[in-house]
């Protein structure tokens, strides 16, 4: 499968850590199902900066991406979202998100799409809804928002920006890439630190 990673300045470093290791890496990945490929677009192929100050070179510009269904689309945070140049992506999750390509948003990137009217008809999480209602003038879907740190609605998944790892998590449970057993030793690992969990997680990946 394809996982695209929408790259800004300001990108926050943290909040994709954990599926991009994963997803790169393949160590924990069902080997029975499709390879992943990850693919960095951005608005240009010029390089942008994260907030942790590491410098990304998009693969691609979005202008030449065409998105299937099963895609998956990451919008990472970032302090940039409402900047004008970054209005392309955001008209073409309008175009996709009912086409079955999976959109997952994070912190920043749940604003751009909130002030789209994105989320006014779809269960969601972001930082806070009333952050959502103050900054961003085409929301009205409080009506569909959960006090939750990630949410998962068909194909769009949400997050706070300070849940990362239920983020990753929701993705990947998405995304069917990891064996049910795995995935749950996988995620309460990092949630609890708890020594059982690693070789849960280890248990699961041997061959039945």
């Amino acid at each position: 499968m394809k996982v695209y990673i929408y790259v800004l300045n300001t990108l926050a470093d943290w909040e994709i850590g954990y599926l991009t290791a994963e997803l790169n890496s393949g160590r924990y990945l069902d080997k029975t199902k499709p390879s992943v490929e990850i693919i960095t677009i951005g608005n240009t192929t010029e390089p942008i900066k994260t907030m942790g100050g590491i410098t990304i070179v998009p693969d691609e510009s979005i202008d030449n991406i065409k998105f299937k269904e099963d895609d998956l689309l990451i919008l990472p945070g970032a302090d940039t979202w409402m900047e004008e140049e970054n209005s392309k992506i955001i008209d073409i999750v309008l175009d996709i998100i009912d086409k079955k390509v999976i959109i997952a948003a994070i912190c920043g990137a749940t604003f751009a799409l909130a002030n789209r009217g994105i989320l006014n008809d779809r269960n969601h999480t972001s930082n806070a809804m009333e952050v959502l209602k103050m900054f961003c003038p085409e929301y009205a879907g409080e009506n569909f928002y959960l006090n939750q740190p990630a949410v998962r609605d068909g194909n769009l998944i949400t997050a706070s920006g300070i849940t990362p790892l239920e983020f990753s998590y929701e993705v990947l449970k998405r995304i069917n890439v990891m064996k049910d057993e795995t995935l749950e030793a996988w995620y309460q690992l990092y949630k609890t630190n708890d020594s059982k969990y690693f070789y849960a997680l280890m248990e699961s990946l041997k061959e039945a």
